[in-house]
């Protein structure tokens, strides 16, 4: 007696062409191209996340330098600052208090210069 693979390789077909709809072109719609595509687009993925957390960062960096500039401090000397006043804030939580909460920052700066 032989075994039928029939339904099991319709099902994990229909999973792949389901990841790829939307996809250009014969990658939505031919089994082996759309397997290729749905690796790729996994590994752009991966990398894309990476990415992101490298931009937010720059993005807050670029924030507190900016809001940093009205205290007569550049960036790595507030950071210094705020290390030897033992202040531990990240950058996302100051970046924050930049854009939403400006006299809290500024609390913060001042507290950093005095220690």
């Amino acid at each position: 007696m032989r075994i039928k693979r029939g339904v099991t390789s319709h099902y994990k077909h229909k999973k792949i062409l389901a990841a790829t709809k939307g996809f250009r072109g014969t990658k939505h719609r031919l089994i082996r191209v759309a397997k290729e595509a749905s690796l790729h687009a996994g590994q752009y993925a991966y990398h894309g996340r990476k990415i992101r957390k490298r931009d937010f960062r720059q993005l807050w960096i670029t924030r507190i330098s900016e809001a940093i500039r009205a205290y007569d401090l550049n960036y790595s000397q507030f950071i210094n600052k705020l290390k030897k006043a033992n202040i531990n804030l990240d950058r996302k939580t100051l970046s924050y208090f930049v854009t939403n909460e400006p006299e809290t920052f500024k609390t913060i700066v001042e507290k950093a210069k005095t220690a």
